[in-house]
């Protein structure tokens, strides 16, 4: 009894919830991901649960450096571009950005590790951000490691 809804069980209905905010907010990886979730839910396959838990986050972040190194790979930039762009001003701060956000991600990634309920208030924040302040869904790990920052500036650790 209770309808098709009952079914599913809080997992799936929240699993539901969240394949429609992605919807709504544009950001189509969250919905996809909450997707494939649901239908291995669904399907009874929760056991690669604690797998994927273990393992998909390391692999995603391995994709993404595959990407961002296609270009040395190409050669699209070598040694010429690298040197240009590091005696500029904007090449060296881009420099200071890149470390202090690879820091925030690895920060992140702890963080959401000991505290993966915070993804809550991360995903609703920048559905809100895409939908009302013509933002981008950029990374969850940075902001977690921004929460992580300011919550340890405040006093409040891990």
């Amino acid at each position: 009894g209770g309808g098709p809804l009952a079914s599913l069980g809080q997992a799936g209905i929240l699993l539901l919830v969240i394949i429609l905010l992605g919807l709504v907010g544009h950001n189509y990886i969250v919905a996809a991901a909450a997707g494939v979730l649901l239908v291995l839910h669904l399907l009874h396959g929760d056991v690669l649960f604690p797998i994927l838990e273990k393992n998909a986050l390391n692999v995603g972040i391995g994709i993404i450096t595959l990407a961002i190194l296609i270009p040395f790979a190409s050669g699209e930039i070598g040694w010429p571009e690298i040197y240009r762009t590091m005696a500029s001003p904007t090449g060296l701060v881009a420099l200071a950005m890149g470390i202090f956000v690879a820091y925030l991600g690895g920060r992140g990634v702890e963080f959401l590790t000991s505290q993966p309920q915070v993804m809550v208030g991360l995903m609703v924040g920048t559905i809100l951000g895409v939908a009302f302040f013509r933002g981008v869904p950029v990374g969850p790990l940075i902001a977690a490691g921004m929460v992580a920052l300011v919550m340890g500036l405040l006093g409040y650790g891990r």
